[in-house]
């Protein structure tokens, strides 16, 4: 199987709803969390990188840091398509450990055509860190950014966006709180 170009990991958010930083719990056989998504996406991507706000992690790995203060998965892509020399990006939340290959195959396979971004929606709605992003959707980033519009889903309304349903919402489960994460850790 040949891999597929490149992914960044988003995980440099506050985690205010766990209590204290999720990419760093423990997950699986891995120290922590980042790491558990780390190893099993390099199974799948040439190049898989991590956007922090530093490099906070005990294993090897290409960090993104954020170029701006303010935490929000808008600030992420921003930093990531100013810092690399990429047209494409798959993006995946680091607290979501059951987007598995199945998911992540059928969202490569998926033909851009005109699509700036190719995201999965789910029963419960759209995916935004579970997608690929298309360098030319910069301008559009940077305008939110200065519009203090954080907000994916806003960002996805102005671009050219192609939905991918999945029927289940299984494979989309944040770790957002003590209790999913401790619900996780029984199903790995």
């Amino acid at each position: 199987m040949s891999l597929y170009a490149n992914t960044v990991l988003f995980a440099g958010g506050k985690s205010k709803r766990m209590g204290q930083d999720k990419a760093l719990l423990p997950f699986g056989t891995c120290a922590s969390l980042a790491q558990y998504q780390h190893v099993r996406l390099q199974k799948l991507f040439k190049d898989v990188y991590i956007s922090t706000k530093e490099n906070k992690f005990d294993f090897p790995c290409q960090c993104i840091i954020d170029r701006y203060a303010e935490a929000s998965p808008l600030v992420a892509l921003l930093s990531v398509f100013e810092t690399m020399d990429v047209e494409e990006v798959f993006v995946l939340s680091v607290d979501a450990p059951f987007v598995d290959q199945e998911v992540i195959d059928i969202l490569m396979a998926e033909e851009r055509e005109e699509a700036q971004v190719i995201v999965s929606r789910s029963p419960s709605g759209l995916q935004p860190l579970c997608a690929r992003y298309h360098k030319s959707i910069l301008p559009y980033v940077q305008t939110q950014y200065k519009n203090k519009n954080h907000k994916l889903s806003d960002l996805l309304a102005i671009v050219q966006t192609k939905e991918i349903i999945f029927s289940d919402d299984k494979a989309f489960t944040n770790l957002n709180h003590p209790q999913e994460y401790q619900d996780a850790l029984k199903h790995i």
